[in-house]
């Protein structure tokens, strides 16, 4: 049976193929505990049945934000990376300014849908989110802002369909093998 997404399908009759993703939350005020915007990306990402690789928190610094999406995307373990906070536009978001200048690809589109649906949440307030998305060294990486409401929105209404391989009419779970390519 086909199950509707938005702008797509998915496929259950085809298997799932699990996506390791890590999940960076981006603040300097949050810790384990109070992280309440990584508890639901974890939540979201393990009940979809993907793998956690890993799970950090690092204050809003460029030189803490780059070195742990260097390291993660060095190791070679993670296909997908989501941060969540510093996209807003206060003096310390600096979440783009760390992670755009790794992207080898930047995925202009995600900003653009990620904005549509989290207008249809919080309306005009969504002009305050930087949310980005691009390739960096083969491995997705989706910025989006540190509230519970913009991580489900990001999660639920965009990148879910297109980190499940069974979504179609395409996914970007079927481009990770070509993603090197010279």
């Amino acid at each position: 049976m086909n199950a509707l997404t938005p702008g797509g399908r998915i496929d259950t009759a085809q298997t799932l193929v699990p996506v390791r993703i890590a999940v960076l939350t981006v603040s300097d005020t949050r810790d384990e505990e109070s992280d309440t915007s990584g508890h639901v990306l974890v939540e979201r990402i393990t009940g979809a049945g993907h793998e956690l690789a890993d799970r950090q928190i690092v204050r809003d610094d460029v030189t803490q934000i780059r070195a742990q999406v260097k390291a993660w995307v060095a190791s070679g373990k993670v296909d997908a990376i989501i941060t969540t906070g510093g996209t807003g536009i206060t003096g310390r978001d600096v979440t783009p300014e760390a992670i755009e200048p790794l992207f080898d690809k930047k995925i202009d589109g995600f900003s653009v849908i990620f904005h549509m649906v989290s207008y249809q949440s919080v309306g005009l307030s969504t002009l305050q989110s930087r949310a980005t998305a691009g390739l960096v060294g083969g491995v997705f990486v989706f910025c989006l802002p540190g509230s519970n409401g913009a991580v489900r929105d990001g999660w639920d209404k965009v990148i879910s369909a297109q980190l499940d391989s069974r979504h179609g009419p395409c996914n970007m779970v079927e481009l990770m093998p070509r993603l090197l390519e010279k």
